[in-house]
């Protein structure tokens, strides 16, 4: 696949499908996610709609830069962002992602476009609102997709789906592939699931490349970020949200809190769909994108006024560890499975906050992780034990 070369000397991997001449749609992956994450077939259904498409890896993912040379402290960055100092998160981090939805700006101005349609899912909806605040005059509308806010009191995973993402990492090709399929199996779509479809995306995503390091450091990114809410609650974007009320990795009320800080949103809660696109639901899926690209821009009577509720929703940001993790699908999440070494950051009276992906890593004392979610509280407990 082609690679394109920023200014900043970055390099990304990146596919166009289409005809230039059509309005062109950014496909933006999320946690560990590779390129691959948006289907071909997908894509296709996108350019039958009159766009083209471009999807590409993230940095530290795929074929695009990584950043093997840079050491980050995973359980520094923990510590940092759970007691609130996100400026020293962001010292101790890799990059933010801030510096991801640069990227993808930069991807736009090297492919020679005024402005495109930008989605992003799970991760990627966050890096796309940030590609909407920070390079308004690039994105003509954003369409933000089983994603949330950053904030730690919404889209938190189930204790079903948290305990998938604390599998043990696969030692071998065949290992991942099952452990991908079973995993998938419980946050994906749950009336369309199948199981060859994973395997294959699994195979896939693991033969193209396997990145483990890279992706604990957009764990560090994602951590050091911070919530998002200022930025939502400023966009000047035509905005569409997407979540499936199925999903048990980032549950409804991310997308729900998502559409209510972005002024004029629109909020479309899909039956049936979980944590991915199933084929089955490709048709609607597109139809939507494709439709909100061709609305009126905002200050239309259609437009949602700024409530005092959207207004109350900008104050402090709150710390943003979280107990759920952002991921586009199973084959990219289990692609990056890794063991790392970490002192967890012990909390108020010896709480330890859970960020799934790490907790799921976290035994090089020979310790694994038993997470005990309690209903009505913001975080989850992790207890170490000896297996």
């Amino acid at each position: 696949m082609p690679i394109v070369e920023l200014p900043t000397g970055i390099t990304l991997s990146f596919e166009s499908i289409g005809s230039p001449d059509d309005p062109t749609v950014l496909l933006i992956a999320g946690f560990g996610a590779q390129l691959l994450s948006w289907d071909e077939g997908m894509c296709e259904q996108l350019v039958e709609r009159g766009l083209r498409v471009v999807r590409f890896d993230n940095r530290d993912c795929g074929q695009s830069t990584a950043f093997d040379d840079v050491e980050v402290d995973l359980g520094a960055v923990m510590t940092a962002a759970s007691t609130g100092q996100l400026e020293a998160a962001r010292q101790l981090a890799a990059y933010t992602l801030h510096d991801m939805a640069d990227d993808a700006a930069g991807l736009i101005e090297a492919l020679g476009l005024p402005s495109v349609h930008v989605v992003g899912a799970s991760m990627g909806g966050m890096v796309a609102q940030l590609v909407a605040s920070r390079h308004t005059a690039r994105v003509r509308s954003l369409t933000s997709m089983m994603s949330s806010t950053g904030e730690s009191h919404v889209g938190q995973s189930t204790p079903e789906a948290m305990a998938a993402l604390l599998s043990p990492p696969a030692n071998s090709r065949d290992e991942f592939i099952e452990t991908a399929v079973r995993s998938s199996r419980v946050w994906s779509s749950r009336r369309y699931f199948d199981e060859s479809t994973a395997a294959e995306l699994a195979a896939a995503s693991y033969d193209r490349s396997f990145r483990p390091a890279g992706t604990m450091r957009q764990l560090a990114a994602l951590l050091a970020t911070g919530p998002l809410t200022d930025e939502l609650a400023a966009l000047a974007v035509p905005t569409l949200v997407i979540h499936g009320r199925d999903d048990t990795l980032i549950t409804p009320s991310g997308g729900e809190r998502t559409a209510e800080l972005v002024p004029g949103a629109r909020l479309v809660m899909i039956e049936d769909m979980g944590h991915d696109r199933p084929p089955p639901l490709w048709p609607d899926l597109c139809d939507r994108i494709a439709d909100h690209g061709t609305r009126r821009k905002r200050g239309s009577r259609n437009r949602r006024p700024i409530t005092a509720r959207n207004r109350v929703a900008t104050g402090p940001r709150r710390s943003s560890v979280r107990p759920w993790i952002l991921a586009a699908d199973a084959a990219g999440l289990l692609a990056s499975s890794a063991t790392v070494s970490l002192q967890w950051p012990t909390v108020g009276t010896g709480r330890r906050f859970c960020t799934g992906l790490t907790t799921w890593k976290a035994h090089a004392s020979q310790r694994s992780p038993e997470v005990v979610h309690r209903r009505g509280r913001r975080r989850c407990d992790v207890r170490m034990h000896e297996r």
